[in-house]
């Protein structure tokens, strides 16, 4: 479709649509991101969303970091002067340059004896942020293909590249859990060795990321523990420490 307010919120009202099944628009109106907070789609982002019917609801904790992988495979595959140049900020953006390329939200619905789950892509493809009068720090962490790569793939070859390792995660989720792409996840992790920190339920927790364990759950070293979160927002980082604790 050309225009729609949020692919998410049509493919998660939409009982037609089937494992695999695609829904995407050139212009997205109301998009959301995590916690809430609005999803911007200027002309140029690819804003799609992809049903994953075949997922329990155990399975569900990480698939954002799984879906990163995604998104990455698809992008390394159509432009392989970016091989090994874009990373997982946990727990749903993919970056390259310590900008965004892109951000995931998942969302689930129980159908009854399984979960739908519609996972929400939006890649910056060849978007202008300037041109596009968002606000100066978002126009800063944000970056498009075009400015990273001497090509941009067509939308249609990204659709198929995405979906294509989104249903092979999601089968490797359903057969063996998160744990089985840990390795994978370790090696795209941004936030590793870096002091952090994240807003969770009201509060700040500061600390150094030390990883993400088989869950999908980044771990914290605080000062006498480290703690494993589930959700939260990364609200600030610096550059790399000298780890203390050891895989």
């Amino acid at each position: 479709m050309e225009s729609c307010s949020s692919t998410n919120t049509w493919a998660m009202q939409a009982d037609s649509l089937h494992h695999g099944e695609v829904v995407f628009t050139r212009q997205q109106t109301a998009g959301r991101g995590q916690h809430g907070r609005t999803w911007y789609a200027p002309p140029g982002v690819l804003t799609a969303s992809f049903v994953l019917d075949r997922l329990h609801s155990s399975q569900l904790p990480g698939l954002s970091l799984a879906a990163g992988l995604a998104v990455i495979y698809a992008v390394e595959d159509l432009l392989p002067d970016l091989s090994s140049k874009l990373w997982l900020k946990w727990s749903n953006d993919v970056l390259i340059e310590e900008r965004k390329l892109a951000g995931i939200l998942c969302e689930a619905a129980s159908r009854g004896s399984h979960t739908r789950v519609v996972v929400g892509i939006g890649l910056n493809r060849c978007a202008d942020f300037t041109q596009a009068g968002l606000d100066p720090d978002l126009v800063n962490s944000a970056v498009s293909l075009y400015q990273v790569s001497e090509s941009v793939p067509e939308e249609l070859a990204l659709l198929e590249r995405l979906r294509h390792y989104l249903l092979q995660v999601s089968d490797i989720c359903q057969r063996d859990g998160i744990a089985a792409l840990i390795s994978q996840l370790r090696d795209r992790d941004f936030l590793y060795g870096r002091p952090v920190t994240i807003e969770l339920a009201g509060e700040q927790l500061s600390g150094q990321a030390v990883g993400i364990d088989t869950s999908g759950r980044l771990l914290l070293q605080l000062q006498a523990e480290v703690k494993a979160l589930v959700s939260g927002r990364v609200v600030w980082w610096k550059d790399k420490t000298v780890s203390s604790v050891t895989d």
